[in-house]
C-alpha cells in the first residue's frame, strides 16, 4: 500500500504571476547554478498548474535543463494539472506532501512551499521543515513563506538541507508601497505570531518602516532610489543584510539570527 501523503490539502488559492517574486529569487540563487540536477519541487501548488508552469518558465531562462515537479495532496488537483500541462517538457505532477516523494532516487535542489504552512500551527513548522529538508540535495534549500493574492507582498525563509533557517527575505512592489510594515501580515508562519514588542522580527519590521519613512526626502528620485537609501541605512544600523544586489527589485534579505524568535 502506498503511504498517505503527509500534511493537509492547501486551500488551493492560486493565480497568474502570484509567485513571480519568489520565482525570480530562486532562479538567480547560486544553488541552482551549481547543481548537477536542477530539479525544483513546487509543494502545494494549488488548484491549477499555473504556478508550477510559471516557475519552470523562469527557471529555464537561467538553466535550460531545469525541471519542476508539482506536488499536491488532492488527487483531483494532480489530475487537473497534468491535463493543463500536457505536452510541456520538463514538468511533472504527483500526489505528495511534506514527505516529498521523488522517483528515480533524485533529490530536489530547491523545494518551494509558498502559502502552505500558513494554515498550520506555529508548533508544526519545525517538523514540516525537517521532513522537507531531509529530501533535499546536500547543498539544497527550502524556500517557505507567504504572499498576498496578487503577488505584491511576499516574504520567505531560506532553510538549508540541515533544516536550519538561514535568512528572511521581504519582497515588495515599490510602485504600490505606502509602508514596508505591510509585510508583517505576510510573514512566514515561524515568525508571523512573533511580530510583537520584544521580538527581533518586530524590531526589524519597525526599523524597515522607519528608514523607509526617513528616506522620503529622496522620494522625488523614484521608489527604487528611496528603497536603496532605506536599505543602506539599515545596513549602517548593523542589520546583517544579505543578497544586497537585489535591493533594486524591492527586496531585502536579513540573516535569520537577526529576526529569529527569542
Amino acid at each position: 500500500m502506498t503511504p498517505s501523503p503527509v500534511g493537509r490539502p492547501t486551500r488551493g488559492t492560486t493565480g497568474t504571476n502570484r509567485l513571480r517574486r519568489v520565482d525570480r529569487w530562486i532562479a538567480r540563487h547560486p544553488v541552482l547554478r551549481r547543481t548537477d540536477d536542477p530539479l525544483v519541487v513546487d509543494l502545494g501548488f494549488g488548484a491549477s498548474a499555473v504556478t508550477p508552469l510559471e516557475l519552470l518558465a523562469r527557471l529555464t531562462r537561467q538553466r535550460t535543463d531545469a525541471t519542476v515537479l508539482g506536488l499536491e495532496i488532492d488527487p483531483e488537483r494532480v489530475a487537473r494539472a497534468r491535463e493543463q500541462a500536457a505536452g510541456v517538457a520538463g514538468i511533472a505532477f504527483a500526489r505528495g506532501g511534506f514527505e516529498v516523494p521523488v522517483s528515480d532516487g533524485r533529490r530536489p535542489v530547491v523545494i518551494r512551499a509558498m502559502n502552505v504552512l500558513r494554515q498550520y500551527d506555529e508548533a508544526d513548522v519545525a517538523d514540516a521543515w525537517a521532513r522537507m529538508c531531509g529530501r533535499l540535495q546536500p547543498d539544497g534549500i527550502l524556500v517557505e513563506g507567504t504572499c498576498d493574492e496578487i503577488g505584491r507582498i511576499a516574504t520567505w525563509a531560506e532553510v538549508g538541507a540541515d533544516a536550519v533557517p538561514r535568512s528572511l527575505t521581504v519582497s515588495l512592489s515599490l510602485s504600490h508601497l505606502d509602508s514596508p510594515a505591510v509585510a508583517a501580515e505576510r510573514l512566514p508562519k515561524a515568525l508571523i505570531h512573533r511580530n510583537v514588542a520584544g521580538e527581533r522580527v518586530h524590531e526589524f519590521v519597525a526599523s524597515l518602516d522607519r528608514e523607509w519613512t526617513r528616506a522620503a526626502v529622496v522620494a522625488p528620485f523614484g521608489p527604487t532610489h528611496r528603497w536603496r537609501t532605506a536599505m543602506a541605512a539599515l545596513a549602517t544600523e548593523g542589520w546583517p543584510l544579505v543578497r544586497r544586489e537585489r535591493w533594486r527589485l524591492g527586496e531585502v534579505g536579513v540573516a535569520w539570527e537577526a529576526v529569529a524568535p527569542r
